[in-house]
């Protein structure tokens, strides 16, 4: 139990953003700053329990390079890919519980969320606005004057995750196929292809269908390809590239109609819209056309969302 009034800088704070390659975590405390990197957490890809063992052995070990005692800890936020629905953020909260105590501490305040809900409030604050995350995967999040939020796409490369990384290579795959069966045009793409991966020969055109089921590479290992492709002017990779931007944009309008009548600013986030590539560049060119939208920098990272968090949780469980 606290006493008195704590100022923000009084708190100790973690911020963790469980992506689905790598696990950020970053412990606050007055000025000073602690940070780690470990593996992924997503839930899809190690399960409930090896994930909330991973983020338990990163809370110690923030702890750890900080030089204080877990005890010291006013509150956590974790957002983690692959849980979005309340049921699954009750299990990974519940069980992130029961391992940390098992290991010795209690987690009192804590929540567990999606990374993209850390990533919407580290892009546009506690503003109403909407967030676009285009990299392997894609999702678009929006948030009213309410703190309602709204979301469209994130439905996974099996399903939709239209105008993502990984759908760009599998358009690109697919188009590859479709020039050797004459079914389209022929794209500078498939000698690219049988260029990188020495296990494609073209003069057995089956050779990709075995070199995709051996996991030789996967779909969005083919999207720098196709970004390069369609910049030197391959047809193909460029209409590729522009209904990727189209698919995008209709993610974002379609969370922007609900949240009608309020400020439609947009920030982008994600490998596939930073530096400048030429799916963002085609994404801005279509915003403009569409109107009613101010593009905006992110105001920071998944991180700095689940730190802002934090210190929310910890003043809010002030007991004054």
């Amino acid at each position: 139990m606290h006493s008195g009034f704590k100022v923000k800088s009084d708190y100790t704070v973690i911020g963790i953003d469980g992506g689905g390659s790598k696990t950020r975590g970053r412990l606050v405390f007055g000025d000073q700053h602690v940070q780690r990197v470990i593996g992924s957490t997503r839930v899809g890809v190690v399960g409930f329990t090896e994930a909330c063992e991973r983020v338990v052995q990163l809370i110690s070990d923030l702890t750890q390079d900080a030089g204080i005692e877990k005890s010291e800890i006013d509150a956590v936020v974790v957002g983690v890919a692959g849980i979005w629905l309340e049921e699954e953020r009750k299990r990974f909260s519940h069980l992130l519980k029961v391992i940390a105590k098992d290991s010795g501490f209690n987690l009192h305040d804590m929540i567990a969320t999606s990374d993209a809900e850390i990533a919407l409030r580290g892009a546009i604050g506690t503003n109403p606005g909407i967030m676009l995350i285009a990299g392997t995967g894609t999702i678009t999040l929006g948030k009213n004057v309410k703190g309602e939020l709204i979301r469209s796409g994130g439905w996974g490369i099996e399903i939709d995750d239209e105008g993502s990384g990984a759908w760009i290579g599998k358009k690109g795959l697919s188009a590859c196929v479709k020039a050797i069966d004459g079914r389209g045009m022929s794209t500078s793409l498939l000698d690219s292809l049988s260029d990188r991966y020495p296990q494609i020969q073209l003069k057995h055109p089956r050779s990709i269908v075995s070199a995709f089921m051996d996991k030789v590479f996967e779909y969005h290992h083919l999207t720098p390809m196709v970004l390069e492709e369609a910049e030197k002017g391959d047809k193909v990779c460029l209409n590729i590239v522009k209904e990727a931007a189209e698919r995008l944009y209709e993610n974002i309008e379609a969370v922007a109609k609900n949240i009608q009548g309020e400020s439609k600013t947009v920030s982008f986030l994600g490998g596939l819209l930073e530096n400048n590539t030429m799916v963002s560049k085609e994404l801005l060119s279509r915003i403009k056309k569409g109107g009613n939208f101010t593009v905006i920098d992110p105001k920071g990272t998944a991180l700095d969302g689940a730190i802002e968090l934090s210190f929310e949780l910890a003043s809010g469980s002030e007991d004054i």
